[in-house]
């Protein structure tokens, strides 16, 4: 193993680490708090979650396993089924990032009729949809054989290996990707932006009136004046970030990859062994930032981790307060024979 390897390697521990924690945490509060479950969002939060737990624990380690040993993991039958795993949770948390940007639009564009446009039988239809789409494309990529070990990407996912069907394979990735990727970052795109048009309208009308009114408040303290317009500043500058950091991680994820595996389908174009796996590393990656991008950094969230975190301390602080001397002393207490 030379160094790029090597140093891949350890990439691969890393996002299977913090991919495992942050995602079994989302799982917690989303257990722990009832608010939480009773938001039409946390459901299509909860079924990401479940996707980037299943990738977590089924196709890294097999990833990490194939660049060790420079091999496919397993047999073939146990290759072919992490294969359509990972075609069926790639394709399924995308298109549930592309659900959860079409919650966030609806909620800001139609405030008043969000809660009779969105309910929880909705969500439940729209995830059943992403479930059909990618079972769809999971069954016909395995029916058809086109699932093994890749050595590009050292990993068990959409490989054909037969020249016969060669044509058939190039048609069916493109759609894959076309239909998974690119469908979900025109969702993205559409609906985020369309959130940011209208929050940069809402800051507009609230700077009017705070500007009107510190016109009005001649008397304010220069100080004060500078608080509020910081704060406006502040406000704008809040809506693009958010907006960014959602568009921007899926593409910085998933565009690699996806953009590799297309180039791919040209056998005169070359590819570096060490970038495929780079690339692999990219997407996988993907599953260790969406619980800090769409929960984790969510005040309600923050809450109920500090909640949950406060309950634990002074659980272990009481347990420590009873300790063996109190318990002993309690003991010979209660071992003193009445007076009677």
């Amino acid at each position: 193993m030379d160094t790029a390897e090597a140093m891949l390697s350890v990439l691969v521990v890393l996002i299977i680490l913090v991919s495992l924690l942050s995602n079994v945490l989302v799982l917690v509060c989303f257990l722990y708090n009832p608010e939480i479950r009773k938001q039409v969002p946390g459901l299509f939060t909860l079924n990401l979650t479940f996707c980037n737990l299943l990738l977590t624990v089924s196709n890294m380690p097999l990833t990490l396993a194939g660049l060790v040993n420079r091999g496919a993991p397993g047999g073939h039958g146990m290759c072919q089924a992490v294969g359509f795993l990972e075609t069926f949770l790639s394709t399924n948390s995308m298109l549930s990032m592309a659900a959860l940007s079409i919650d966030r639009w609806l909620a800001v564009v139609f405030p008043l009729r969000y809660h009779s446009k969105m309910r929880h039988r909705d969500a439940a239809l729209v995830l059943g949809y992403t479930w059909v789409h990618s079972m769809s494309f999971s069954t016909v990529a395995i029916c058809l054989s086109w699932v093994g070990y890749h050595r590009l990407y050292a990993s068990c996912t959409l490989s054909s290996a037969r020249t016969s069907n060669r044509t058939q394979f190039v048609v069916f990735t493109v759609f894959f990707h076309a239909f998974t990727f690119l469908l979900s970052f025109v969702v993205l795109c559409v609906t985020y932006l369309k959130v940011l048009q209208v929050a940069r309208f809402h800051c507009r009308r609230i700077d009017v009136i705070t500007m009107q009114t510190l016109v009005l408040l001649v008397d304010i303290h220069p100080s004060v004046r500078q608080r509020c317009l910081e704060e406006q500043r502040r406000r704008r500058q809040r809506a693009t970030r958010k907006i960014s950091t959602f568009i921007g991680t899926f593409m910085l994820c998933f565009a690699p990859y996806v953009i590799t595996r297309i180039v791919e389908l040209f056998p005169a174009v070359p590819i570096n062994p060490h970038w495929g796996i780079a690339s692999r590393c990219l997407a996988y990656s993907k599953a260790a930032c969406d619980p800090f991008v769409y929960s984790l950094l969510r005040h309600q969230y923050r809450k109920t981790c500090s909640d949950i975190i406060n309950r634990v301390l002074k659980k272990q602080s009481s347990q420590n307060a009873t300790g063996p001397g109190q318990r002993q002393n309690q003991h010979q207490g209660n071992s003193i024979p009445s007076a009677e």
